[in-house]
């Protein structure tokens, strides 16, 4: 697949100013600007964070409702039931929220839902369970701000629920004791891109504050947070970037120990950051929902054994092994479906389904199928009675808008921008899939259908030093809204030296202006080392890494693409 190279747009006053102020590479001032900073005091915020630059909990709507609600329950004595969604958000927030207040309150209970019997969000069982337990406050996370029939139901039987939910409201609230969402018209929070378990962090530090408790208090669930920021794929910029940074520095000193038990049977040596957060441990948390029961992840938050813990992280490690084989089988067999199709090849949407596909893969089947067809993918299963499945988008698109058209015909749907899940009656799925289809075509712009690379820099070989790079590590935390700098370099020459390694991928040896030699890794980009080895300058895109090697540190680019280059 050809990639739109993008340069990304960027006020040069602003970046003039910065270099004055901060007396830095232009390039840096550049990605700087690009990320909203404009000034001396908002780049040492940025490059220094905080817990002093946490907003202030009080400010979100009906925090004071939900703190109250909640001291009058143990004023009470009443039962307490924490209640969250299956995935990483979900599961790490219900164990922060649930272990804060089982350390203080004794009649305080957790509840998941499964994920095939109940399916996402607030659930009758766990309502029913509620009632069955005498509960008389439920508190949400990540999940009901759209369960108004069944918070009015649980209302109706004496519970009271609060609901801490990031997802964006619809016009209609649920008739809830309280609501802690800051996409909620009428929250003055300044972020609104909290994740749940973040939603929940603000709760517990209000408490906190309300009982004049210190911060540290709260401090040991910090990891939580920012794995859930990490796994959520929200934005890791603002109060967001402050939480991961802090959450990552937990985890490199202190983790918990089941998180500590994840990164020892997943095999990380190294200082986690972000990307170890998304593609080892979340994994490993989702694929207990997955494969399983989710309650096997809290389980494993809220140990205080270490055994114990690598035990249950065990029993995840294994369910994720189940999960790779079965994404791997599945992702096979839809690529095959397109394959022999050739109607569906043209198609601006991808929508396959089978019945015999697991629920708990689908979602990352459709990631996996954007990487060979690149256009929003729906991938659809047999659940129960019903067809269940998962939206995937691409860069630009929003996938829930095209889903919201298609409303008429799906039984219930809910997500972001980028996903979505799904459910309709399996009479609806060729017409689904024709609608569908007639939505983003109608609705998208045809170069999404591209993929692009976002280039935030042009810059020099010779501008690569250990102190620009090490600049650049103080923009991690990395993520949606901050990703890692991409730069363009010209007019590159091969030394004569790069080649090809393992089939795939190639080894760049490589200077620009017959000097500034410096080496790099392009994954799978072996079918471009003719214009690598044609004795033609080129041009490169690629982040900035560091290779140790017995115990050499030497910087390296990792080259996500090249093209001839065109004077």
């Amino acid at each position: 697949m050809e990639k739109r190279w993008m340069p990304k747009a960027v006020n040069h006053e602003v970046v003039k100013h910065l270099q004055e102020a901060l007396r830095i590479h232009p390039a840096l001032c550049r990605l700087l600007a690009q990320r909203g900073i404009y000034d001396y005091d908002a780049a040492k915020a940025f490059f220094r964070p905080s817990i002093q630059h946490l907003h202030d909990p009080w400010l979100m709507k009906d925090m004071e409702k939900a703190v109250g609600r909640i001291l009058t329950a143990i004023e009470r004595q009443e039962k307490i039931l924490v209640y969250g969604d299956y995935d990483v958000d979900g599961t790490t927030a219900v164990a922060m929220v649930y272990s804060f207040f089982r350390d203080h309150y004794p009649f305080v209970e957790f509840y998941v839902p499964h994920r095939y019997r109940e399916g996402y969000g607030l659930s009758m069982d766990g309502i029913r369970y509620a009632l069955s337990s005498d509960v008389k406050l439920l508190i949400t996370l990540d999940c009901g701000i759209k369960a108004v029939e069944k918070i009015a139901f649980a209302r109706e039987q004496g519970i009271d629920v609060i609901v801490c939910d990031h997802h964006l409201p619809d016009h209609q609230l649920p008739l809830a004791t309280a609501i802690l969402n800051p996409k909620q018209d009428g929250c003055l929070y300044p972020y609104k891109e909290l994740s749940g378990c973040g939603i929940g962090f603000k709760l517990i530090s209000a408490y906190c504050e309300r009982l004049g408790w210190p911060e540290e208090k709260v401090l040991p669930y910090l990891d939580l947070v920012a794995t859930s920021i990490a796994a959520d794929i929200v934005p890791i910029n603002g109060e967001n970037r402050v939480l991961t940074f802090l959450g990552l520095k937990k985890i490199n000193e202190s983790p918990l120990p089941g998180i500590k038990a994840l990164i020892e049977l997943s095999g990380l040596k190294k200082s986690l950051h972000v990307g170890d957060l998304v593609f080892i441990i979340a994994p490993r948390i989702n694929a207990a929902g997955r494969m399983d029961d989710a309650r096997k992840a809290i389980q494993l938050f809220i140990e205080s054994d270490y055994e114990k813990a690598l035990e249950l992280a065990g029993q995840l490690h294994q369910d994720n092994s189940e999960r790779k084989e079965l994404d791997s089988s599945i992702t096979e067999e839809a690529l095959s479906m397109i394959a022999q199709d050739a109607t569906l090849q043209k198609k601006c949407t991808t929508v396959l389904y089978q019945p015999h596909w697991h629920k708990g893969v689908v979602g990352i089947v459709a990631s996996r199928l954007i990487e060979s067809y690149y256009r929003p993918t729906i991938v659809l299963t047999q659940s129960n009675d019903k067809i269940a499945g998962s939206a995937r988008s691409v860069a630009g698109f929003n996938i829930y808008e095209a889903l919201h058209q298609c409303g008429s015909l799906l039984e219930n749907y809910g997500g972001h921008f980028y996903a979505a899940g799904m459910t309709l009656k399996p009479e609806n799925i060729s017409i689904f899939q024709e609608k569908f289809e007639e939505v983003v075509a109608r609705l998208i712009d045809p170069e999404l259908l591209i993929p692009e690379i976002k280039i935030d820099a042009e810059i020099q070989l010779k501008d690569i030093t250990h102190s620009f790079y090490n600049i650049i590590r103080q923009f991690e935390p990395f993520g949606p809204a901050n990703m890692r700098p991409v730069f363009l370099s010209r007019n590159i020459q091969d030394t004569g030296y790069s080649r090809i390694v393992k089939e795939s991928h190639i080894r760049f040896d490589i200077v620009q202006n017959g000097m500034h030699k410096i080496t790099g890794i392009g994954f799978n980009l072996a079918h471009k080392f003719d214009i690598v080895s044609g004795k033609k300058p080129f041009d490169i895109c690629y982040t900035l890494d560091e290779n140790e090697w017995n115990g050499y540190k030497a910087l390296q680019l990792k080259v996500i693409d090249l093209r001839p280059y065109e004077g």
